[in-house]
């Protein structure tokens, strides 16, 4: 039976920390293991891809691509997974389907910046209208094909002022 007094760790379950600059006995005394004088011997430094004063190698490659200072975050939906929703009934092909329609349906979380219709098979609902933001090429002719419409409507611009009406 072990004894409150008697009751230890297991060996290596808490690790000693290394004390810097104790000494010469303690092998990481003087310097503390920084090497010599310099700036990496100062407290305070962070030199990632600092290359003594010629240009870093990430700023002398060439830039690639371009980022929009405002995208959108649309919400994509595959005309096969409305095709689905369509069989189960939780959307009525007779009305129109926009976004309030497919939150409704819990195809969609939150309407975001609109809707893209993406995909080129798998619709065959007939006569069925969209009301949406963005649709492919081939989610157009594959709904169009089917006897339905596409409506597009244009996306709001989150970077535009609304005019003061003071």
């Amino acid at each position: 039976m072990t004894r409150l007094n008697e009751l230890r760790d297991n060996p290596g379950a808490n690790k000693v920390r290394i004390r810097v600059g104790r000494g010469i006995g303690s092998g990481k005394g003087k310097t503390g293991g920084r090497g010599g004088k310099g700036q990496t011997a100062r407290s305070g430094v962070a030199i990632n891809g600092f290359e003594g004063g010629q240009m870093p190698l990430h700023m002398r490659m060439p830039k690639r691509g371009f980022n929009a200072l405002n995208p959108g975050d649309w919400n994509e939906v595959r005309i096969d997974r409305l095709q689905a929703y369509i069989d189960a009934g939780k959307l009525d092909p007779k009305a129109v389907i926009d976004a309030a329609a497919l939150i409704a349906a819990r195809v969609i979380r939150r309407p975001k910046d609109g809707v893209r219709l993406i995909g080129s098979a798998g619709f065959t609902a007939k006569k069925v209208t969209f009301n949406v933001n963005y649709a492919t090429a081939g989610a157009t002719a594959a709904i169009e094909a089917a006897g339905g419409k596409i409506d597009i409507i244009p996306a709001k611009a989150p970077w535009k002022k609304t005019p003061y009406a003071g």
